[in-house]
């Protein structure tokens, strides 16, 4: 049986992961190319033939990240809004992200570096196709804030978890009350949880 995988893309989808673990460690704005193909193996020649900049390789971050809001959003539009639709989508959007928890935290340690840029834009404009989907029609701006909150539930979680790991780092430090440490699998399923519990304040929309 054949694949949908190519060699391109599968080296595509190696070159992403190695920058974000470089990423995760320097800083988007503190990392080369040079170093990715360093931690790669190749020459930077190998790696512009996939990749020309960092924007480019951001690009290809979305991408991956994009999917399955995608999927979800191209679903919800087809579909008229009830609650169990609103729970749906905040499921679906749930689990994709879960799935893509390193991605999610790059842009959630990048935000001031990808703000402005074309992905960070084209990122931001699929959260707002979401948080749409998710109040659904004629919604006052209370709901309109719930649901932008339950979605941004996921990107809390990484914060705790990243605060928590940080606090835990700091030599000689004894926390005031002890706080127990989410994994991320953990964190996740709490976040879908509570982004769940935000939503159903959504209420729905009034019949005429």
């Amino acid at each position: 049986m054949g694949t949908t995988h190519s060699p391109r893309s599968d080296t595509r989808a190696r070159i992403v992961a190695v920058a974000l673990e470089l990423f995760a460690e320097q800083g988007y704005e503190q990392t080369s190319l040079r170093e990715i193909a360093d931690r790669l193996g190749v020459t930077k020649a190998a790696l512009y033939y996939h990749f020309k900049t960092k924007d480019d390789i951001v690009h290809g971050i979305v991408q991956s990240m994009a999917a399955p809001i995608d999927e979800t959003i191209a679903w919800g539009r087809e579909q008229e809004w009830t609650p169990a639709l609103r729970d749906e989508l905040i499921r679906r959007f749930a689990a994709g992200m879960s799935e893509r928890a390193p991605l999610l935290r790059f842009f959630h340690e990048n935000q001031p570096a990808l703000r402005d840029s074309p992905a960070g834009l084209e990122f931001k404009e699929r959260m707002i196709a979401m948080v749409q989907l998710v109040h659904g029609p004629d919604a006052t701006f209370e709901d309109r804030l719930r649901a932008a909150m339950s979605l941004f539930t996921i990107n809390s979680a990484l914060f705790l978890i990243k605060q928590d790991a940080s606090e835990g780092q700091k030599p000689g430090h004894v926390p005031e009350h002890a706080v127990p440490v989410a994994t991320v699998e953990e964190a996740m399923a709490a976040a879908q949880r509570v982004a769940l519990e935000i939503g159903a304040l959504i209420s729905p929309p009034a019949r005429v």
